[in-house]
């Protein structure tokens, strides 16, 4: 019963701040642009769909959109009661993206839903398609620029960020650093932030001093999977002011009694400690309704934040503005289209 009370306190606090951020600039969602004051809420790392089938074989055929929607419908209404508005569906082209289907979800859900540009170079560059072999970086970035400016596959949805995948364990290669550079060349003609697929430290900060070198800020890269990294860079990189993606939060589905509730509580409340909650952003990676799988395979929600998560933070010392800052604030004024360059 204290839990349950402690959500129904952190939903009327959020909504309530909600309306306080002045309305300044502006996200692209796949309904549109809309105010950055009025995303709202936001899970800042999820995915609708994947298919895992690789660049050459995936597409719209590999699925069907309908039976998609009665699936990841209920779980995005459960959401929508826990009071999120706004949803960052990082399912990058060839591994899953499709903006039709994120926009019939977004119109049924009333949820804000962000779909991506940019290309996902993890996995062995599984799902890199064979043009990016051979093309510069500035011809990648016009390809992405094109989506943004015109619109993604013959649509008139644009994408709200940049999304690019590199190996999480080493030194970037070639390609992978050509994949940074036309992000870089994409958000400073776009203003669209950078988030990429990343996890340890050699290659976040590989990364941030590759898009230094482009003109790049830190600020316009969200360092993905952080929570892969070790709590000392952690705390380097959101100082130099990238921001901090700790998502992978797993406690009802997790094996053991309570998943990765404490590992996420001991981050967050050592990067309150160090002053530097407006950098951080929280979600679960969780989704995955899977093209190649019946049914689409087995799906985890999205309510772990909400019913487990928010209300430990508070037992342990969070206060409603802290958790207006990581739900509202910060994935805002990550998202919002704005070209942050370096001095």
């Amino acid at each position: 019963m204290r839990t349950l009370t402690l959500v129904f306190l952190v939903i009327i606090i959020l909504s309530g701040s909600c309306r306080e951020k002045p309305v300044e600039t502006v996200i692209m969602t796949v309904r549109g642009p809309v105010p950055a004051a009025e995303l709202g809420q936001t899970l800042s790392h999820e995915h609708v769909l994947v298919d895992w089938a690789g660049a050459g074989e995936t597409g719209y055929h590999r699925w069907n959109r309908d039976s998609v929607t009665d699936v990841v419908l209920p779980w995005l209404q459960e959401i929508s009661e826990l009071g999120v508005t706004g949803f960052a569906d990082c399912s990058p082209a060839y591994l899953g993206r499709d903006p039709l289907l994120l926009k019939e979800l977004s119109l049924r859900s009333g949820i804000h839903i962000i779909t991506n540009t940019g290309y996902y170079g993890a996995v062995n560059n599984r799902f890199i398609p064979p043009h990016a072999y051979r093309e510069t970086a500035g011809e990648l970035a016009s390809r992405w620029i094109d989506e943004f400016e015109n619109g993604i596959d013959n649509t008139d949805i644009r994408p709200g960020f940049i999304k690019i995948g590199v190996k999480e364990d080493t030194l970037l290669s070639e390609l992978h650093r050509k994949l940074v550079r036309a992000a870089a060349i994409t958000h400073r003609r776009t203003g669209l932030v950078i988030k990429s697929h990343t996890g340890g430290d050699m290659p976040a900060f590989d990364q941030l001093n590759l898009l230094k070198e482009e003109g790049v800020s830190p600020g316009a890269f969200i360092w993905t999977h952080a929570q892969s990294g070790t709590m000392p860079k952690i705390v380097e990189a959101a100082r130099m002011g990238a921001w901090i993606s700790l998502d992978a939060v797993n406690i009802s589905a997790a094996e053991g009694p309570h998943g990765n509730h404490d590992l996420y509580i001991s981050m967050l409340s050592e990067l309150k400690k160090e002053g530097l909650l407006h950098r951080v952003l929280i979600s679960h990676d969780a989704g995955w309704y899977d093209a190649g799988e019946p049914g689409g395979g087995g799906f985890r929600g999205y309510s772990d934040i909400h019913r487990f998560l928010i209300p430990g933070l508070m037992e342990e010392g969070f206060t409603a503005g802290d958790i207006e800052q990581l739900m509202v604030a910060n994935p805002a004024r990550a998202y919002e289209i704005m070209k942050r360059l370096a001095d």
